[in-house]
């Protein structure tokens, strides 16, 4: 009988780990289908990919319920150790999180479908970059959810400020565009909003980077705090990081998610 539970619960905690991967992994095809329909707008191959991600979008949903139904019956076996409780904390924060990312995947599909319905809509020279930027932090932080690797982890938070700046080059080009030439008006508002959208899937990533460190660390980093705590080797400022060291989510066998 007294082995009973524990090995119940170390299943329990393994199927929500694998909801967590399924999701992510489910979750990223989404993003990368939308982020390879903004950049190639006028490429007929890409033309069926918003339709793809729309398709997604009730399976992430569903996956959002059951991942939070599974850490709530976890919770309510009580007397967990405190790493356990962190898993369970981190998984509900992760949760909302990668959802969030599923529905602004959504928003840019909407965006792109609007876009290819304005001929001749140029999408500023900054836009490639910034998705490179970003499809990079959420490989980062997916990456580090499989690995559990607090470095990998470490380097997304210092990406965010990247995506930022590109976002603001874009508003400013496209700002300058629409005051010039009023015809512009309406593609220039689709690809601020798509800058947007394309910030807010930076900010999901970072958070999912700070619930890795608490998880596997214990250490509360939003906002700057306890960066202290993370050995200076794990932290890096250099961007060019978002492109590589990515390889240990790629290569991650999949889950069934059942």
């Amino acid at each position: 009988m007294d082995t009973k539970a524990p090995l119940t619960e170390s299943l329990m905690l393994d199927t929500l780990m694998n909801y967590l991967v399924t999701m992510a992994r489910t979750v990223e095809s989404a993003m990368n289908r939308a982020l390879d329909a903004i950049v190639s707008l006028d490429d007929p191959r890409t033309a069926a990919l918003p339709g793809e991600v729309f398709l997604l979008e009730p399976r992430i949903n569903e996956m959002e319920i059951v991942i939070d139904e599974q850490a709530i019956r976890l919770l309510r076996q009580g007397a967990l150790p405190e790493e356990e409780l962190r898993l369970i904390v981190a998984g509900l924060k992760l949760n909302n999180d990668l959802e969030r990312i599923g529905d602004l995947a959504v928003n840019l599909a909407e965006r792109v479908v609007s876009l290819r319905e304005m001929p001749g809509a140029a999408a500023p020279e900054e836009l490639s970059p910034m998705v490179s930027a970003v499809r990079g932090m959420v490989s980062q932080s997916l990456g580090a959810l499989i690995s559990r690797n607090v470095e990998m982890a470490g380097k997304v938070l210092e990406s965010d400020d990247v995506v930022d700046k590109y976002r603001d080059r874009i508003f400013e080009r496209q700002l300058r565009s629409m005051t010039g030439e009023p015809e512009s008006v309406s593609s220039g508002l689709q690809f601020v909003l798509a800058t947007r959208h394309l910030e807010r899937i930076a900010d999901h990533a970072t958070n999912i980077a700070e619930d890795i460190i608490f998880w596997v660390r214990g250490l509360d980093v939003r906002h700057g705090r306890g960066m202290g705590g993370l050995p200076e080797s794990r932290i890096t400022n250099n961007s060019q990081t978002l492109h590589s060291d990515v390889t240990a989510w790629g290569h991650t066998d999949h889950v069934i998610f059942t």
